[in-house]
């Protein structure tokens, strides 16, 4: 169970970082808009989907 919580804290805490390196990053270099947290969490969904994300296996 305590898994469970330490992967779903990493995954948010992973979400934050990629907000926050596109923050200070992409509006300076692209001049692209600042994107929310919510927008940084589905684009490292779709970032898993595309190009395979961590490959997990228990047991």
């Amino acid at each position: 169970m305590m898994l469970v919580f330490l992967t779903v804290g990493l995954l948010f805490l992973v979400a934050w970082l990629l907000q926050w390196l596109w923050n200070i990053t992409m509006p300076q270099v692209f001049s692209l808009k600042e994107i929310t947290y919510w927008q940084a969490f589905r684009l490292l969904i779709i970032a898993a989907i595309l190009f395979g994300g961590p490959n997990i296996t228990l047991g």
